[in-house]
């Protein structure tokens, strides 16, 4: 599993396997990233930072075996060895993509652990984005709470940059394929370039089986409403298939202004559980922004481009504020399969009972 994060690495021979990865941002800034790569070792785990930049050789090498229209000589961060790898197992492996962005109080353990629950659950491969969340537990109460909404607040650039990554290597990793099926479509039909256009999008659709996907969880959305913001935001992109925005820990209140920016392939979730225990302690907290949350709010679902979809009488939520593994979908079936299908960049909303006077769906 690949990690990308803004949080400090510390000493990997005084610090071994999680211990690697700090509570605060990296000490150059909280925009600078790094990527570990984290294997299973017994009880615990190896964590390996991944090397900054490559050799002009590897570089070659990758730019030749996946036919990337790239310059070797200025794209040769070890995010380009990373990126090639995992879109080669996806493909292999026939395995959708997931982009994991964790919540409040989320120390690496719980960052790892979750990721891995989610690739055992649903078979997708997960991509964790992990910032400096301070994983202190609710001994540290507000003041812990609001420390991470600040830290959450300074890595809205760090996941931008991570997300205008993605995009720029799914772009060049899935272009030479699709030139190929282009150069196949109008072989097929030169004399009529409306028909050319239908045979390539029907053998892309067949030919494409990797669908990317983002999971946000609970201050994980909160992070993504400040990364909105600048104008010019890699989240803003057409990036992901399906994007879920599940116990989100933001405002109810004109959620829609940042939600509507979001665009997807297919679809965006917004999941809700009114007896959400961590979002009714989060309501708690003093602050004059601190409204009803989105994840437990079933008023004022109006943006336009968002399913909004209510587990809180689904059997086994009770409760929980991660109701995506665990109890909940172990005890669910129908459960595990709405979010399968949310998270593999299916359709999650087909059959389910709508709600037309609040504009929501229901479990």
């Amino acid at each position: 599993m690949f990690v990308v994060t803004n949080r400090e690495l510390k000493n990997p021979k005084r610090y071994p396997g999680l211990d690697l990865f700090g509570s605060r941002p990296n000490p150059k800034g909280p925009n600078e990233l790094r990527i570990v790569e984290i294997t299973k070792q017994g009880d615990g785990y190896l964590a390996e930072p991944v090397p900054d930049e490559l050799t002009l050789k590897e570089a070659r090498m990758l730019k030749r075996t996946f036919r990337l229209d790239i310059d070797e000589r200025q794209v040769r961060h070890g995010s380009l060895r990373v990126a090639c790898q995992l879109m080669q197992q996806a493909t292999q492996q026939q395995r959708h993509l997931l982009v994991y962005v964790h919540g409040y109080n989320n120390d690496m353990i719980d960052v790892v652990k979750t990721a891995e629950d989610i690739e055992q659950l649903y078979g997708v491969i997960v991509l964790p984005f992990s910032w400096p969340a301070n994983g202190g537990g609710l001994v540290s109460g507000t003041t812990a709470y609001l420390n991470d909404k600040q830290d959450a607040r300074a890595s809205m650039d760090a996941l931008n940059r991570f997300l205008d990554k993605l995009h720029f290597f799914h772009l060049k990793l899935t272009e030479a394929r699709k030139n190929d099926l282009w150069t196949q479509a109008d072989g097929e039909h030169r004399e009529n370039p409306s028909a050319a256009q239908e045979r390539f999008a029907e053998l892309l659709h067949d030919d494409c089986k990797v669908n990317l996907s983002m999971l946000c969880h609970s201050m994980g959305n909160y992070l993504l409403k400040y990364a909105l913001r600048p104008t010019q935001a890699a989240s803003k992109q057409l990036i992901f298939d399906n994007i879920s925005l599940v116990a989100a820990d933001a405002n109810n209140a004109e959620h829609q202004a940042w939600v509507e920016q979001l665009q997807t392939r297919n679809r965006l979730f917004i999941m809700i559980n009114e007896n959400d225990f961590a979002l009714q302690w989060s309501r708690r907290k003093p602050g004059d922004e601190q409204g009803p949350r989105l994840g437990h709010h079933l008023k004022n679902l109006t943006a336009r481009n968002a399913r909004y979809i209510d587990v809180t009488q689904a059997a086994a939520v009770d409760n929980a504020h991660n109701y995506f593994t665990g109890k909940p979908v172990q005890r669910n079936a129908a459960l595990k399969t709405l979010f399968s299908l949310a998270l593999e960049g299916g359709r999650a909303d087909h059959g389910l009972a709508y709600a037309a006077d609040i504009n929501c769906y229901r479990l």
